[in-house]
C-alpha cells in the first residue's frame, strides 16, 4: 500500500472572492474518497490562502506573529470543511492540528497520525507547524517526512512548474521534469526554498505538481498520468 501526502492549495478551494467554493470542495472530497477506496493511505495538508495569507498583514502594518497565527487558523477552518465534506461523501476523515484545540480536533502526534492512516482514515493536518514564520510548504514537507510518505502531491491553482510566471510572462514554458537541486539553483518559486532543501537533503523519492482545476486530476496522477511537473532527487 502506498502512503501519499497531498497538499491542497487553499486558494483552489475558493472562487470569485468567496472563501469557500462548496461545489469544488465537495468534488475534491469525492475524489479523496475514491483515492482511499483504491487502497492508498492518504494524508492531506490544506493551505489557508482562500481565507488569509500572513503576508497580507504586513501591508497594513500588522504584527507578523499575529498575521501568521491568523494564517495557521485559516488552515484549520479549511481542514474542518474538507473533513465534513469527506464524511458527507461516505468517507472517514480525521483532523490533527499543530495548535492545541480541544473539542475541535486532535493535536498532532506522529504515532496517532500514522495509526489514523493505517485505519483507513483520510488524515488531515492543520495549523501549519504551530509556530509563526513557517509556511505551509515547510509544514507539508515536514509532515510528509514524519509519516514516511512515499509520494508528495501538490495540487495547486497552476498546472505545474514554469520557467517564469506564466501570468506575467507569455514566453514561460512548463517544466516536465526537474531535480530539487536544480529548482533550488534556479530559485523557482513554486515552493519555498527551505521546503525544496528538506526534500533534497532527505532524497525524497518524488513530488508531483499539477493543477486542481479538475479535482479528478488527483486520482489521474496516482494512476500514472504524467500531467504537470515531476520533481525528484538529482540523478
Amino acid at each position: 500500500m502506498k502512503r501519499v501526502m497531498l497538499k491542497l492549495s487553499g486558494e483552489a478551494l475558493g472562487k470569485d472572492g468567496w472563501l469557500f467554493d462548496f461545489d469544488k470542495i465537495n468534488a475534491v472530497a469525492d475524489v479523496l474518497c475514491e483515492v482511499s477506496k483504491e487502497g492508498f493511505e492518504l494524508a492531506v495538508v490544506i493551505g489557508g490562502g482562500n481565507i488569509w495569507r500572513g503576508r497580507k498583514g504586513g501591508a497594513i502594518g500588522m504584527d507578523a506573529v499575529s498575521a501568521d497565527n491568523m494564517g495557521m487558523l485559516s488552515t484549520v477552518l479549511n481542514a474542518l470543511c474538507v473533513k465534513d465534506a469527506v464524511e458527507r461523501a461516505g468517507g472517514k476523515a480525521e483532523v490533527f492540528s499543530a495548535i492545541d484545540m480541544p473539542g475541535v480536533c486532535d493535536t498532532f502526534r506522529k504515532d496517532k497520525a500514522v495509526k489514523s492512516l493505517e485505519n483507513g482514515n483520510i488524515t488531515i493536518f492543520a495549523g501549519g507547524l504551530g509556530r509563526p514564520f513557517f509556511t505551509t510548504d515547510t509544514a507539508v514537507v515536514l509532515r510528509c517526512l514524519e509519516i514516511e510518505a512515499d509520494l508528495l502531491l501538490l495540487a495547486k491553482n497552476i498546472d505545474g512548474v514554469y520557467t517564469a510566471d506564466p501570468n506575467t510572462n507569455p514566453d514561460a514554458t512548463l517544466i516536465r521534469d526537474i531535480s530539487y537541486e536544480e529548482a533550488i539553483d534556479r530559485r523557482l518559486k513554486v515552493m519555498d526554498m527551505s521546503a525544496f532543501q528538506m526534500l533534497s537533503d532527505r532524497a525524497f523519492p518524488m513530488v508531483r505538481i499539477f493543477g486542481l482545476d479538475d479535482p479528478k486530476n488527483i486520482l489521474k496522477v496516482l494512476k500514472g498520468d504524467m500531467m504537470g511537473t515531476v520533481l525528484s532527487p538529482r540523478r
